[in-house]
């Protein structure tokens, strides 16, 4: 959470973020003054450090663990593509959930960080190329090493606002933000509007997501194909999935393959390409 727009405002921000997930050398973004002059400020203090201390082992050491900034063009928030689609579904959720509750400042910073928590738990491909491993690489193995977590709590999605006290409303807009964002990004898993070339089916062994309506935050519901069910024209359309509790029998509209692993697979078809039929 920023409190102001100024540098002094983005650089304790930078202190915080350092000391909560380590040391930072590179950092991204556009051409905003509050990051313009935010680099200018960690310049200066870095050249007044080195003045400072003229011992040369020190000067190499600060050299190399300075911040870099890499700034976009002016007025081109589009080259930072990457991050920005997840700023803006970010955004695009929260406004939506939070609507007009009111929370304070302690209970507004729990909510960003766990939201950060939700969208740090998605799955992006498998760990293991192990048929019974149904566990999948998330953003939160990259940040921390394991998986992020949520505490258990009871699903008050659908009990009026004027009942619960401020926790719960923290704990209810949490909720329904996971309720939006992961029906949001599974549905982008089967992004189908038209498929002008034919995408190989899909094969045992795939790691995917289940869609499941009242799943709690941060749990994904993964699970390896054991067997297709190809239909009358050769294509598959129905699957049997072996998850962790059990086994599941799912259309294939039902299941996502997750995305790292399908752009694989959409970039190196196999050998013996499909009938050239859209489905």
């Amino acid at each position: 959470m920023v409190y102001s727009l100024t540098s002094d405002a983005f650089v304790n921000v930078l202190k915080r973020l350092v000391g909560h997930r380590g040391r930072v050398t590179d950092i991204y973004c556009d051409n905003a003054r509050t990051f313009v002059g935010a680099n200018r400020l960690l310049e200066e203090n870095r050249q007044k450090f080195n003045d400072m201390h003229n011992s040369s082992g020190l000067l190499v050491f600060c050299a190399d663990n300075r911040i870099t900034f890499h700034f976009n063009p002016a007025r081109s928030p589009h080259f930072g593509g990457l991050w920005e689609a997840s700023v803006k579904t970010f955004k695009y959720h929260l406004y939506r959930v939070m609507k007009d509750t009111l929370l304070n400042i302690d209970d507004f910073n729990t909510l960003i960080i766990q939201i950060e928590g939700v969208m740090n738990s998605r799955p992006l491909t498998p760990l293991s190329s192990d048929p019974a491993d149904v566990i999948a690489l998330t953003p939160g193995h990259l940040i921390i090493g394991e998986p992020v977590h949520s505490l258990p709590e009871p699903n008050i999605c659908d009990i009026p606002i004027n009942r619960l006290d401020s926790f719960q409303k923290m704990q209810q807009r949490l909720q329904h933000f996971w309720r939006a964002w992961s029906r949001d990004y599974v549905a982008q898993l089967q992004d189908r509007k038209k498929w002008p070339v034919v995408h190989p089916d899909i094969d045992v062994g795939t790691l995917v997501v289940l869609k499941e309506d009242n799943a709690p935050p941060m749990r994904w519901n993964l699970g390896r194909i054991a067997q297709v069910f190809p239909s009358k024209d050769g294509h598959v359309r129905v699957v049997q999935v072996r998850t962790a509790h059990g086994t599941y029998r799912r259309a294939i509209t039902e299941v996502c393959p997750l995305p790292i692993e399908r752009d694989d697979r959409d970039a190196h078809p196999s050998s013996s390409p499909s009938p050239p039929t859209i489905h």
